[in-house]
């Protein structure tokens, strides 16, 4: 496999050099994820753009984006972005009984978040293209057409973090090993 840096504030290119520095004030270390992305300048610079404004200026509440982020992260098998994604609900004090039946591939909680993950799989899996008998199941759970294309938005951080990850083999930082994920190891028979 092709090794990709994982750069430091002194090795980025100058032009990831302040997107780094907002990531090491963000998160009081620098993810191994942005050290990667840091290659290319407008990769990082997207992708933080991109999770700002899906964690901020969305309708999804915390419990939510979880659904949608761990949908993701999942489905696309992402060594890296499942752990990370625990640890981050955990900081957002998200219940873990909906972490771990993400995690499984288990039933959610209750069913507005079940509804969420089938919308936001049917979103990944058809590429964009849901039939409208998803369509229509997602909007009688109570969500709205802002929210049909803010899960769009997600899938689109998700597939930048999610991608390189998998091309650049990124070691799950220290802090998340705690979280380890493989497919399958928890999942209900």
């Amino acid at each position: 496999m092709t090794d990709f840096a994982r750069h430091t504030m002194d090795t980025a290119p100058e032009d990831s050099r302040p997107l780094l520095e907002n990531s090491q004030k963000t998160f009081g270390r620098l993810p191994g994820l942005h050290a990667v992305m840091a290659e290319a300048p407008a990769l990082l610079d997207g992708y933080q753009h991109l999770h700002k404004l899906f964690a901020k200026q969305t309708s999804f509440d915390k419990d939510e984006l979880t659904v949608v982020w761990q949908t993701i992260n999942v489905e696309h098998e992402c060594h890296y972005c499942v752990p990370a994604h625990t640890g981050i609900a955990k900081m957002m004090k998200v219940d873990d009984a909906i972490t771990n039946a993400l995690r499984d591939e288990t039933p959610l909680p209750n069913d507005r978040l079940e509804a969420l993950r089938s919308f936001t799989l049917a979103v990944v899996r058809g590429r964009g293209h849901v039939d409208e008998l998803a369509l229509q199941a997602f909007l009688d759970a109570g969500f709205t057409k802002r929210q049909v294309l803010e899960v769009i938005l997600g899938v689109a951080q998700k597939v930048m973090s999610n991608y390189t990850n998998h091309l650049a083999e990124t070691p799950v930082d220290e802090p998340m090993q705690a979280f380890a994920w493989q497919r399958g190891q928890n999942r209900a028979a």
